[in-house]
């Protein structure tokens, strides 16, 4: 059968511990802490202790595509597709400045042409910037990175 990918058995980590140095407050938060991530039984942190998410946005520990364009809206992009099954055009390049960005979708506006774009996260292979991308690097909270020991 083509393009059939036989599953393959994997163990799963029950849960990840962090070391807190004793007598440190670990900040509590009135968010939920874990949320599935598509395989029964196995969770992940959704919002770090101590940082409040910002509204519309997704924790700024999380570095998502969709967050890194939001994080460049305005700016103008070249984005580089593929579409597999299709013998028309499997791939393609659109041209445009970055409207919004959400988890499976960007949104480009092309100035020159007068076209908008609708384009699904799954197709996208990468994107090309005209001018510095703006970024803000993943971080720690300040208890895990005091238990790392220095280099």
């Amino acid at each position: 059968m083509e393009g059939f990918i036989p599953s393959v058995p994997y163990e799963f980590p029950q849960q990840l511990t962090v070391p807190v140095p004793s007598g440190a407050a670990i900040p509590t938060t009135p968010y939920p802490m874990t949320h599935p991530v598509g395989v029964p039984g196995v969770t992940q942190p959704a919002i770090l202790p101590g940082q409040m998410p910002t509204p519309g946005m997704l924790p700024l520990e999380q570095s998502y595509i969709e967050n890194i364009l939001r994080f460049n809206r305005g700016k103008r992009v070249r984005v580089y597709q593929t579409f597999e099954y299709n013998p028309e055009w499997p791939a393609k390049i659109f041209e445009g400045i970055i409207v919004e960005a959400g988890r499976d979708h960007l949104i480009l506006s092309n100035p020159d042409t007068g076209e908008n774009y609708l384009l699904l996260m799954v197709n996208l292979d990468y994107v090309e910037f005209a001018e510095p991308i703006d970024y803000i690097p993943p971080t720690l909270p300040g208890f895990v990175l005091q238990s790392i020991p220095a280099r």
